[in-house]
This record gives structure tokens, sequence and C-alpha cells, in this order.
């Protein structure tokens, strides 16, 4: 899912349904400590809090929350959706701290998964191993052992995975005199995210007046360190970005992109909406694209580009994002919540969420499956976009990940890339900048 600026990332996305809300109004609807009628006998009220787009919900998504209320008479079903992964993590920290006001589930992106099955924060979760009747060798392997804690606890169930690709705008690659066939363009920049900055280049010399070639150098920051093995931590899971190839190369190819004026310097999910009224009014040419931002661009670009948007290979096979449910143990209806996060990650609704929104699902069968394999979006026309997303996700090599990866990556996008993107900020200085952040903010 997703991604915010932290994801679904996600996908960490988003949504146009996402309602964003600042400092502890973040999760507004998300708290377990009303009376919602149950000790009666009457209706239980599920809540559940989410950031960008998991695609559950009954407006623009696979309408998975009206199916389980009509099997599930008992149930209600309440959706608290914000837009900045960021804010939302910071505020289920303090929620969680203080045992009130948490959904009855909660989503957590990749990126703090570490952090949610840490020391600190494990015992706040319900074990999903043995509560709600999850079936895990449904789901990747990887994904199990992401979010499952040193003691062997499960607190997590996999919603999506972020396998990446690259969406771009035929329409603006036909009018730079840029290839416009997605086996064409795919091999401009095959094996080398160099390579693709030369052919930002190229399209900056005949690009349509007003356009870029690439919509934000931190979302390419984040594209290049999701290719690579090594981010943000060693092989043991301890932070270590500094030392990090990883974010060395994301770091350097970002920059160059924002020096070299090939992005549209805008800040992916911001709350004015810059960045998704660029969609709808083709301000930029590509952008990086794990399978959760399919839905993003649908949503944004809106119904008058259906068909102009296409999907490339990416230079360097990668994930982007992808999210778990979890469920606080201070919930009043953790049992009935356990189950609920169970249905919405079983196979039968991964399957339903990708067909409507193209994440693509974490569990194997689903993955693998006829319905993914074949499956294409309407607005992307006659794209293969389950080959071309489950293909990506069977190279996937999870990195090493640490507690604090979330919060870095915020630091070197939103307070070192962007800086130098949309301030002229030097990047030595901007660097230092990060490296000030991370010893103030993160107590290793």
């Amino acid at each position: 899912m997703r991604t915010s600026s932290s994801r679904r990332g996600r996908r960490t996305a988003v949504a146009a349904v996402a309602v964003v809300m600042t400092g502890t109004a973040l999760l507004t609807g998300c708290g377990g400590d009303g009376d919602d009628g149950a000790k009666g006998g009457g209706t239980i009220t599920l809540r559940v809090g989410t950031f960008g787009s998991f695609g559950y919900d009954d407006k623009t998504g696979a309408k998975l929350y009206a199916e389980y209320e009509r099997t599930h008479p008992g149930i209600k079903i309440e959706e608290s959706n914000v837009a900045d992964g960021q804010k939302y993590w910071d505020t289920l920290k303090l929620r969680l701290s203080r045992n009130s006001g948490l959904a009855d589930v909660q989503a957590i992106e990749v990126g703090y998964i570490a952090e949610a099955t840490g020391s600190t924060m494990a015992d706040k979760w319900v074990d999903l191993g043995k509560e709600g009747g999850a079936k895990l060798d449904a789901f990747l392997d990887w994904k199990v052992k992401q979010a499952t804690t040193a003691d062997g606890r499960v607190i997590g169930l996999g919603t999506d995975i972020g396998p990446m690709a690259v969406c771009y705008n035929k329409d603006l690659f036909a009018k730079a005199k840029l290839p416009t066939d997605r086996d064409a363009v795919g091999k401009l920049w095959a094996g080398d995210w160099s390579k693709f900055l030369e052919v930002g280049k190229t399209y900056r010399k005949n690009a349509p007046a007003g356009t870029a070639f690439h919509d934000s150098a931190s979302g390419l920051f984040n594209a290049v360190v999701s290719s690579d093995p090594v981010q943000y931590a060693d092989a043991s899971g301890k932070l270590d970005w500094e030392n990090s190839p990883g974010v060395k190369k994301a770091w350097d190819t970002a920059v160059a992109a924002a020096r070299g004026g090939l992005t549209a310097k805008l800040r992916q999910f911001d709350e004015k909406g810059t960045w998704n009224a660029a969609f709808k009014n083709s301000k930029f040419a590509t952008v990086a694209c794990p399978s959760w931002m399919t839905g993003i661009i649908k949503d944004q670009a809106g119904p008058a580009n259906q068909g102009k948007w296409d999907i490339a290979a990416p230079p360097v096979a990668g994930n982007w994002g992808g999210a778990f449910l979890a469920v606080p143990k201070s919930g009043k209806h953790a049992k009935e919540a356990a189950e609920l996060a169970a249905w919405l990650t079983a196979p039968e609704q991964h399957a339903k969420v990708f067909a409507v929104n193209g994440n693509i699902p974490s569990s194997k069968d689903t993955l693998t499956s006829v319905a993914v394999q074949e499956a294409k979006l309407p607005y992307f026309g006659d794209t293969p976009v389950g080959k071309i997303f489950s293909g990506a996700a069977v190279r996937i090599t999870p990195a090493s990940i640490s507690r604090y990866d979330g919060q870095v990556k915020t630091f070197l996008t939103d307070n070192g890339i962007l800086d130098i993107e949309q301030r002229g900020t030097d990047p030595a200085k901007a660097w230092e900048n990060v490296k000030k952040l991370v010893d103030d903010k993160i107590d290793q």
C-alpha cells in the first residue's frame, strides 16, 4: 500500500478518499474507548486505521467492508484513512504508548515493521499466528518473517508488496520524440538507473512546455534505494545508513536528477494536493511505479487521462512498500478484530483488491494465480499489469531492515533531497543536515 512519503509507502501512498488530519486527531474515529453497543448484544463497530490506498473501502476500492458486513451481521466497520504515512505512524506510536485512541485494526507500513516488532512495541499487539484464524503458510515466507518478533509471535498479516516498474505518459513521450512501446521504453534504461537519467536528458531537449521528465527527486531516491540489496541497515539489522552503498547510489542519482532539471520539483503526497494535480494536468512524464502507484495514477490523473499512461520495466528490479494489518491488544474487540484482519488479508481478498486497485498480493497462491497473471487494469488499457508486477515480484530480494528505516528515509527525502530540489541547498550541506537530524532524533 500504498505508500505516503513512507511509502505504500505504501505503498507508504494517497487515495482520493484519504482524509488528511493533524496531531492527535490524525486517527480520529480510531478509539477503542467508546461504547458501541456490543455489551447489549447490538452491533460491534470495528475501526480500521489505514494510510494511503489499501483498496478495501466501499467507494473506490474492492468493497470488502460491505462484503464482510453482509456475511457478519453483527459487525459494522469504519475506516479512518490518512494520506501522510509518517504522521500516521507518529500518532499511532503515541497512542500505543498510552494504550488509548487506537483502532481495532491498524495498518503498519513495511518501513516501520521492525520498530513494531521490536522490544518496546512487541507486547502491544495480538499474536495473529494464534488469534483470528489466519493461515500463515499462505503468505510469502519473507513477509511473515518481517512481522515476527524475537520470541516468535506474528504481529502483522501481509497486505501487499511493492514490486517496482516505471509508469510513463505515452502522450508526453511521443511529443518528446521518445518511443512509446513499453518494451522499447524499458530497454532505454535497462540495467542501470544512470541510463534513466540519460533518457531524462533526451526528454528535456524536446519536452513539451511546462513539463518535466520525472515527478520528484525524492520519489526517485526511494525507487533507487528500494532496488538495492543493502539499504538503511546492515546484514544484522543494525542501522548503518551512512555507509550503505544503496543509500549512496540513491542519493547521488536523486541529486543528479534534481540539479539537472529533470524533475517537476514536487513532494509526493503533499497535503496541498500539488502532486495530485500534476498528474491530472500532465506535468511530468514518468513516476517510479511500485504496484500500488497504479491506483494513485488512476484516481489522480482521472478519466480524462485514461489510456495515456503505460508501464515499463524498471532499470533494476526492487520492492518499494507493502504493509501489514495488526491488532492492538488494548482494543475491546480484539478477537473480532483479529478475525477481520485475517479475512482482509486472505488470498481471496488479495485477489479482489488487486483486480480493482492493482496492489500486488503478498500471498503465494494469489501471486501466481491466473487471475493475477492475466490481469489488466482498465485505466491502463491492454497493459499486462499482472505479468509485469508479478514478474518483478519473484525477483525481489528483501533487504535487512532496522527499526529506524522509516524515520531515516523521511529525513533523507523531506529534509535532504527536497531541500536540494526546491531550495537549491548544497548537497554536502543537505547531507550534513540529515546526519544532524538522525543524531538528534534517533536514540540508538
